[in-house]
């Protein structure tokens, strides 16, 4: 349609600008950085490295400056499982986690590739290394050790790429299904070894206690019984004491009449007569003949001689 090329001039020239602006909006784009709180960014101008920048907003020459960001966040990297042996020969499969923090943002980009996947690596080969140092029985018990000494292994080798590896767990160690099921029944036999114990030392405290209490029970009848002995014992020696007081203090004509009304019931079969002083009886008939035709008196306090004769009674 258009001959002569100098005809499209007129209709280029109004493009030009707004290719420029373009442009020129590009490269003010390029060189604004903003840098999060939680990353430190590197810069390199012609593939060298330059500089570190600081959380905010920075400017950098476009197309001859370039800034890699690095997140200082803590991060967690899985172990995948692999299979063990340990050192009694019984293959296990263990997997972990390993959480790492980069504290040298120019040390983990320059020093290593990827140090994802060097920490990896690095887990599977030192798990290996440590299970086989042990047998499954120290393995499956001591995970506190596993994680402490894979921990330190890899923060002797990460340091130099400034990683911090943090902490490291192991998720899981399976043995066996064979083992595993041996286990079960090794743990269902310890179980009920510990209940039977448990039911044989409820049953000694439950018979040491019964006899304890029948113990205690015996002693306080015991204790009672000597007691109430010792009452009934107390009670005779006073009421025989107080018969002693009243015997010394009764008249002598009373106490020969009661003597005489106890004769009969003294002298019945089977009943033991006891000699009386014939003396004493012969003052005692005496006494009855000068009392003939007298009534008896009651008891009344007596003379010297009637205490004596009543003592004398008592001895007898």
């Amino acid at each position: 349609m258009y001959d002569n090329p100098l005809q499209l001039m007129p209709m280029a020239l109004p493009i030009l600008p707004i290719v420029i602006l373009v442009f020129l909006l590009f490269l003010i784009a390029k060189s604004v950085v903003i840098i999060r709180p939680y990353q430190k960014g590197l810069v390199e101008r012609l593939g060298k490295y330059n500089r570190q920048l600081e959380p905010g907003i920075h400017f950098i020459i476009p197309l001859v400056e370039r800034v890699i960001k690095v997140d200082l966040r803590e991060h967690v990297v899985d172990v995948p499982p692999q299979e063990v042996i340990c050192k009694d020969n019984v293959v296990v499969t263990v997997d972990a986690v390993v959480y790492y923090q980069i504290l040298d943002p120019k040390a983990a980009v320059y020093n290593v590739s990827d140090f994802l996947i060097a920490i990896v690596k690095l887990a599977q080969t030192n798990l290996r290394a440590i299970i086989g140092e042990m047998e499954l029985d120290e393995t499956l018990s001591g995970r506190d050790i596993i994680n402490a000494r894979l921990q330190e292994e890899l923060d002797k080798i990460t340091d130099k790429w400034g990683v911090k590896v943090t902490r490291v767990e192991i998720q899981r160690i399976d043995p066996p299904k064979d083992i595993q099921d041996a286990m079960k029944k090794q743990m269902v036999a310890e179980r009920e070894k510990r209940a039977m114990i448990l039911e044989a030392e409820g049953y000694k405290e439950s018979q040491i206690k019964k006899a304890e209490g029948d113990k205690q029970a015996t002693i306080l009848r015991a204790e009672a019984e000597k007691q109430a002995e010792i009452l009934r014992a107390e009670g005779q020696a006073k009421a025989i004491e107080m018969i002693i007081k009243s015997l010394a203090n009764a008249d002598e004509k009373y106490l020969a009449l009661q003597y005489i009304d106890k004769l009969p019931e003294i002298a019945a079969p089977g009943n033991m007569i006891v000699p009386y002083d014939s003396e004493v009886l012969m003052g005692l008939v005496k006494m009855l003949k000068k009392a003939a035709g007298e009534t008896p008196e009651k008891p009344k306090k007596t003379n010297s001689r009637g205490k004596k004769s009543s003592k004398k009674n008592e001895e007898k």
